[in-house]
């Protein structure tokens, strides 16, 4: 029962509006002589609400025994029952009148014997689909389409602009160069979830289509899409990303089509995004199959169609689905692919095509703008230190906005009243501990000297991390000394081990065969490269001489038995996990001074060649 206002005075209005419509579809002298008939005139002149109700009620019953006089409680329910009762005889009426006048026309052709067989068939051709059933869903889908609520939070905290895209401006920048040119280059974007990829090429987009020399006009599309969900058939019966074909003589067809048997291609997001850009998001876990066929699409700039039903003689072929089969579809668009991936996990072919740009884990910094950004954008007051706190447990964007908004929340849930509402530290800490969230960083460093312990660099992913090395010796008996070393920390660390014997040996003179030595990887981390090398020969020399090593810094790269440093990979994401927890000076290898960012900020970077070098620092 649809809701209405308990108001007598709506009621009345709204029973007078149907005694018009039924003095429309009656005429007002039959409705007259059929009131008398049913004894409901007095009813229907009556200046009580309940019984002209009463009266509309046997009007429509045809019943003039029915003495059923509703209450006022009854009267919304009883109202409903009589606009469905007057919609069904409007509705029949149309039809019946309809269809006469088609049966009046085709009446003067052919014989009355054929009249019933007409009127089925004026029935299949002018009623079309609809009936009072289907009507009356259309009407409720209308209905809903009414009610709406307000935009989602991620609706409201997505950058718009390239100021709101905090933390990635030699990304953004990156992005911009490669649009804004009048040969835009398909791209591959690297990095962490939640980092703004996908809100950065957007904003891209719009930025460049007022550029003089871009090619985007305004009306540019930007298609956007998951690379996990792109399911498809390799028979192309179904194919969301390329278009597909649809063969009525294996699959059916609409009524325009299955007389001929014609089949009609269907273009799908490739072609839909014509002309501007189509943004696959975790592009590393498509279909390679899929991908491949991609690849051509990016060579040809069109997607082609076929299929073994179509006929190019045949003359009943639509000129369109004879321009899609001859042509194919037109399929010129930029593509920028995201992914968390590695690059080397990612198809070389695809890689070839594509320019790479990264994106970088936020910093504290970045993440406490952010948070001071949404906060004014849903309007609301933060306590101090909130956005720090966030900033304790999350390294991306997303998730941060994510714990801004389940606290708003809660801040309104308590206080429904206030006009502005205010997110404290308690609910940030109460939605944080709901989540089972912990701090990213559970202990910075802090500054002095310790004998046999440094802090080694590691990466994941896309996320640096800083190892606790720690080494201890023993004199043993002359030649018999052993080597101990994590087992879980991969042959690649224990190799780094046995390289840093040589070297202290050449150093110092020493044998550790004649000691006991013990290198831990503290935490049980594994090590899948030769990059703790360094670390590990300053630790066990530190232990070995009884030399303290500075805390504040941390080391990365391979050790050679001669000593000298070599390059390792990922420097940028371990220097950023150097600087998450406050280490002062990193040491790098001296190839590597290239990766080092020239916006670094916040952290000294030196780069050594020699184990040498590293010692001047570290003691």
């Amino acid at each position: 029962m649809s809701e209405r206002l308990p108001d007598e005075e709506e009621w009345s209005r709204e029973v007078e509006a149907l005694y018009v419509l039924l003095s429309n579809y009656y005429g007002t002298d039959k409705l007259v002589l059929k009131a008398s008939r049913l004894e409901a005139l007095k009813l229907m002149r009556s200046n009580e609400l309940v019984e002209r109700v009463t009266g509309l009620r046997k009007i429509l019953s045809d019943d003039p025994t029915d003495q059923t006089i509703p209450n006022k409680a009854e009267i919304p329910q009883v109202l409903d029952e009589i606009e469905e009762q007057i919609a069904d005889l409007i509705a029949r009426r149309s039809v019946e009148e309809r269809l006469e006048r088609v049966v009046t026309e085709k009446i003067q052709d052919r014989h009355e014997d054929y009249v019933k067989e007409i009127k089925m068939h004026v029935l299949q051709e002018s009623s079309g689909p609809e009936n009072a059933q289907t009507l009356k869903k259309l009407a409720v889908l209308e209905k809903m389409n009414t009610v709406s609520l307000k935009s989602s939070a991620s609706d409201v905290l997505r950058p718009q602009t390239v100021e709101e895209i905090v933390g990635q401006e030699s990304a953004l920048q990156a992005l911009l160069a490669k649009l804004a040119t009048p040969y835009p280059q398909h791209m591959l974007i690297y990095g962490p979830p939640g980092v703004g990829k996908t809100s950065a090429a957007r904003v891209a987009l719009e930025v460049v289509k007022s550029h003089p020399h871009s090619p985007f006009v305004k009306e540019a599309p930007f298609i956007e899409v998951d690379g996990t969900t792109l399911r498809w058939d390799p028979r192309d019966v179904t194919n969301p990303l390329l278009g597909s074909v649809h063969d009525p003589i294996y699959q059916g067809a609409k009524h325009d089509l299955a007389d001929t048997g014609i089949p009609e291609p269907k273009m799908g997001l490739a072609s839909d995004a014509h002309g501007g850009i189509l943004f696959i998001d975790e592009i590393g876990e498509m279909d390679p199959l899929l991908l491949n066929k991609l690849l051509k699409v990016l060579e040809d700039k069109r997607v082609t169609f076929d299929s073994s039903y179509y006929d190019p003689g045949d003359t009943r072929v639509p000129l369109w689905i004879k321009k899609l089969f001859d042509e194919g579809a037109p399929a010129d668009f930029v593509l920028i692919g995201a992914t968390t991936r590695d690059p080397a996990e990612l198809n070389p072919a695809l890689r070839s095509r594509c320019s790479e740009v990264f994106f970088v884990p936020l910093e504290p910094r970045n993440v406490q703008h952010i948070v001071r950004q949404s906060a004014q954008k849903l309007g609301v007051t933060l306590e101090d230190n909130v956005p720090e706190i966030i900033s304790d447990y999350v390294i991306e964007g997303r998730k941060a906005n994510s714990i801004l908004t389940d606290a708003y929340g809660l801040a309104r849930y308590r206080n429904p009243d206030q006009a502005v509402a205010q997110v404290t530290c308690a609910d940030v800490y109460e939605v944080l501990r709901s989540g089972r969230l912990t701090p990213t960083i559970v202990r910075k460093v802090q500054a002095g000297f310790e004998v046999g312990r440094i802090l080694g660099l590691g990466v994941s992913g896309f996320l640096g991390s800083v190892l606790e090395i720690e080494a201890i010796t023993f004199p043993g008996r002359e030649g018999k000394g052993a080597v101990r070393f994590n087992e879980t920390a991969g042959s690649m660390a224990r190799d780094a081990v046995f390289n840093a014997t040589a070297v202290i040996r050449e150093l110092t003179g020493e044998d550790l065969r004649n000691y006991d030595v013990h290198v831990n990887i503290v935490g049980g981390a594994k090590i899948d490269g030769p990059s703790a090398g360094l670390a590990t020969t300053l630790a066990i020399y530190s232990a070995l001489k009884k030399k303290p090593l500075r805390q504040d810094i941390a080391v990365t790269g391979e050790i050679s038995i001669q000593g000298k440093v070599k390059p390792v990979g990922g420097i940028y994401e371990k220097i950023f996990g150097a600087k998450q927890v406050e280490v002062r000076k990193v040491l790098i290898p001296s190839e590597n001074r290239a990766d080092v960012p020239e916006s670094l900020q916040g952290i000294e970077v030196v780069a050594v060649s020699t184990i040498e070098e590293a010692m001047s620092h570290v003691f």
